[in-house]
């Protein structure tokens, strides 16, 4: 049986139609979802692409919060589903507050585009279980509002409970805090991370194939629940 993972469409979402092809690649098949629509059509696991839903007219992230689609996604992400959340994704997961922490604007206040070297803190979740811990990738990264930050207490909490999924190396491009990339919920289901690992999926079009992992871990995991 064919793991479902679906993508969700926002207003304002560039990457959605990529993410799709990162499921199709990774063995799986994707089903676009669109955000006023509370029905996940009986996917598996859903990706919350980046971009700049409604034009992060408020607060990147803040206004997909309240789509439709989000309500259901919550539900099943607090009941395992697994979920990944991809640059806006990962803002609007912390909006959603299914991730503690905040993404703020880039340190330099400068929009950034380079490829990302990452190390892989922690290959226990949904969606990195294919790569070793410790395994040093290489994503794309584009951001502007893209520094991770959250208070003492909860960055604590974060590296106590080896929820830090990537961090950051060479340079810090943003400004995280404790160069964070990537972030999970304590089940492990939910990770959200800045870097774009479905344009690095494949060698004609991505820096690295290092980016498939995220996508074929969350297939296995599925088909072996």
């Amino acid at each position: 049986m064919t793991t479902r993972i679906g993508v969700v469409t926002f207003p304002g979402s560039l990457d959605d139609q990529d993410a799709l092809r990162a499921v199709r690649l990774a063995g799986g098949e994707p089903v676009s979802l669109w955000h006023r629509d509370k029905d996940l059509h009986q996917v598996d696991a859903v990706v919350l692409p980046g971009g700049f839903s409604y034009g992060d007219y408020l607060r990147c992230g803040a206004i997909a919060r309240f789509s439709p689609v989000m309500s259901t996604i919550i539900e099943q992400a607090k009941a395992g589903m697994p979920v990944l959340g991809i640059c806006n994704g990962f803002q609007v997961l912390c909006e959603s507050h299914l991730l503690p922490g905040a993404l703020t604007r880039n340190d330099h206040l400068h929009f950034i585009c380079r490829d990302q070297r990452l190390r892989v803190e922690n290959n226990n979740t949904a969606w990195t279980s294919d790569y070793a811990a410790g395994q040093e990738i290489t994503v794309p990264l584009k951001n502007g509002e893209g520094g991770y930050v959250a208070d003492e207490r909860t960055l604590d909490e974060l590296e106590a409970e080896g929820r830090v999924v990537f961090r950051y190396l060479d340079v810090n491009p943003n400004g995280s805090r404790r160069d964070i990339a990537g972030i999970t919920n304590a089940a492990g289901n939910v990770v959200g991370l800045m870097p774009h690992p479905e344009h690095a999926v494949e060698a004609l079009t991505g820096p690295t194939t290092d980016g498939l992992g995220f996508f074929t871990s969350a297939i296995k995991k599925l088909v072996n629940a």
